[in-house]
């Protein structure tokens, strides 16, 4: 029998190989990092979390997010004005969610649409990229990004904060 899924989990995608674009999975990295290495007093109040990384949302997803109690999906995102953003994600019927790039709504869309219920709540935690060339490391203002939005959600994973709250 397979073990139950950790109640949260944190899901980091885009492709390592096109600069910051691999802000996502980098995410995911500097948490299995502090999970394997990191400050005893900061891991040992860490929330139970499943880390999962792929280079873009797929259909097949959906499945990941059963049983959880919150999910935390994470991306890169040349738009922004901030370092980062937290934000709810609310299911989506999207034309896109067959097609190489899928929505997290389009995501919970799917969650529910086949007969897995409602889904878990939900965030996307977007960091502010800039550089996207194929080949690139991720950038200097990418890196700074990122170990702000880390700290920002190591303050949300600890037992200690309400995971779903503001």
């Amino acid at each position: 029998m397979d073990p139950a899924p950790a109640p949260v989990l944190v899901f980091g995608y885009g492709n390592p190989s096109r600069g910051d674009d691999a802000l996502g999975p980098a995410l995911i990295q500097c948490l299995e990092d502090l999970q394997a290495g990191g400050p005893a007093a900061t891991r040992n109040r860490l929330r139970p979390v499943e880390l999962l990384t792929d280079f873009q949302l797929q259909p097949e997803h959906a499945l990941d997010l059963a049983g959880r109690a919150a999910v935390f999906l994470v991306d890169a995102d040349a738009s922004l004005d901030a370092p980062y953003r937290l934000e709810p994600i609310l299911p989506a019927q999207s034309p896109s969610y067959t097609t190489h790039e899928m929505s997290p709504g389009a995501l919970l869309w799917v969650y529910d649409h086949i007969g897995l219920g409602d889904p878990p709540p939900s965030f996307l935690l977007r960091i502010r990229g800039t550089h996207f060339a194929l080949g690139d490391p991720l950038s200097a203002s990418a890196r700074r990004n990122l170990d702000l939005a880390v700290a920002f959600l190591v303050s949300r994973l600890t037992a200690d904060h309400p995971v779903t709250g503001p």
